[in-house]
Parts: C-alpha cells; structure tokens; sequence
C-alpha cells in the first residue's frame, strides 16, 4: 500500500496550505492516520494524527490553533489545513497510517507512509 499526499508548494510566511493523502492502489483498514513531518538535518517529528472511526485528533504544541487535521472516510482521504505557516514549518510532510491503535506521535509504530511533499515558506 502506498500514500500519495499532496498540497505542497511555496508560500510566504502567513499564508496557508491543504495537504491531502489517499491511499493508491489497495486500501487498508485505517485505524490512524498521521501527519508527520521533517526538516532537513532534523529528525521526523509529529504533527498530527486522526482515529479514523471516532475523528479524535492530536496535535504537536508547535501546531496546535495553526493546523487542522482531517479526514473524509467516503474518500479514504486525510487531510491537512496548515495556515499561518511559519518559516520553521517548512520540511517535507509525510502522511502516514497505521492499522492497529499506536502511540500515534511515534512515527516508528505507524504501518504505511506516503512519499512526502514538500512546504517551503519564505520570510
């Protein structure tokens, strides 16, 4: 199974974005889906995650009022509404999902990731 986000691209400082991630190909039974991100010559941190059945999210503290995670279960699709983008925010975000419950900020718990697209912000 493969992710394919999409929704990057450059903005300046301020302005906003809508990441999105689909499964391509086979689906499989999501029970999480995250967001996480990496910026280089850092490791991948946490950004957000969804239970996909109940819609609970969770939010890095560095994110939270800024991000919106979200999910349309109809299209097997997540979603990620970043505004107020800062230049610190700028990495390549990676969608990620996981079949079983995890501790959703830990990247290595989760099943399947996406190739990544990239956020560049300008000051």
């Amino acid at each position: 199974v493969q992710l394919q986000a999409s929704g990057g691209g450059l903005v300046q400082a301020g302005g906003s974005l809508r990441l999105s991630c689909a499964p391509s190909g086979r689906t499989f039974r999501t029970y999480f889906m995250g967001w996480f991100r990496q910026a280089p010559g850092k490791n991948r941190e946490f950004v957000a995650a969804i239970s996909w059945t109940g819609g609970n999210t969770y939010y890095a503290d560095s994110v939270k009022g800024r991000f919106t995670i979200s999910r349309d279960i109809a299209k097997n699709t997540v979603y990620l509404q970043v505004n107020s983008l800062k230049p610190e925010d700028a990495a390549v975000y990676y969608c990620t999902g996981a079949t079983k419950p995890v501790n959703y900020y830990q990247a290595q718990e989760y099943h399947y990731w996406g190739q990544g697209t990239l956020v560049t912000v300008s000051s």
